[in-house]
């Protein structure tokens, strides 16, 4: 049968083989707006929205490696990762904001959302909107549901915790759609130093066949109820705000 760290080591190197292949997608035909709630635990709180200022599509670069470096530590299967990697997907990362908020007033920034700890975040939902390169079509939302629970991500930051890693930290949901790159900080208190974990980025992950599979918003209640969606003067620009405290 041979040894089984040897078979795990082949495998990664098909793997990666693998990965190197892929230069292009499907994805590069497209334009792609997104937008990140921070919905709370609180339902009286409204969610923190944020607008992505640019989505960029990938498939050949460090974000494979990173989770590689995951399957190596045993943050995740490498089954689960084989499948996943071996369907034809794409990633879209997300590294810059804007808050959506009109009394904040600044240029795009780094991600730098504390995540933990901190106990009073429901979930991240990420809403993803496409068209066709080039089209002046209004962007339409993608039919793929984003969502990472708080118990989730916290479980991950608990087993991180005794890791040296200050950067490089990779977090993901059950289903390996939403990937969070994360930084580690030090803080200090009057008592101790305490340590926190930062959001530097956000990676979705989609599988190919499903960026041409659109919603429409009056089909999509449970995730577009509370958004009020405003055409602004640009051609296929969207505004969200929201119109309801319930996310």
């Amino acid at each position: 049968m041979g040894d089984p760290n040897s078979r795990k080591k082949q495998a990664l190197n098909r793997l990666r083989a693998q990965l190197r292949k892929k230069k292009e997608s499907l994805a590069d035909q497209f334009d792609f707006k997104m937008y990140v709630a921070f919905v709370f635990k609180d339902k009286k709180k409204k969610s923190a929205l944020f607008e992505v200022s640019e989505v960029i599509p990938v498939m050949t670069n460090n974000y494979e490696e990173n989770i590689l470096k995951g399957v190596r530590d045993s943050s995740y299967s490498l089954e689960s990762s084989l499948e996943l990697l071996q369907k034809d997907v794409v990633q879209l990362h997300a590294p810059r904001y804007q808050s959506m908020r009109r009394d904040v007033i600044g240029c795009t920034q780094e991600m730098d959302f504390i995540l933990w700890p901190r106990n009073d975040i429901e979930k991240i939902v990420c809403l993803l909107f496409s068209r066709w390169k080039g089209s002046d079509e209004p962007f339409r939302p993608v039919q793929a549901k984003f969502e990472f629970h708080h118990g989730d991500y916290e479980k991950q930051f608990l087993h991180v915790l005794s890791r040296k890693d200050k950067t490089g930290i990779v977090v993901n949901n059950p289903n390996q759609s939403v990937f969070l790159f994360i930084d580690r900080q030090h803080l200090q208190t009057p008592k101790n130093k305490a340590t926190i974990f930062k959001l530097c980025s956000i990676c979705l992950y989609l599988p190919q066949e499903q960026l041409t599979h659109w919603t429409n918003l009056e089909e999509n209640g449970l995730m577009f109820r509370t958004l009020y969606i405003v055409k602004l003067d640009h051609p296929g620009l969207f505004f969200l705000s929201f119109v309801s405290q319930n996310f």
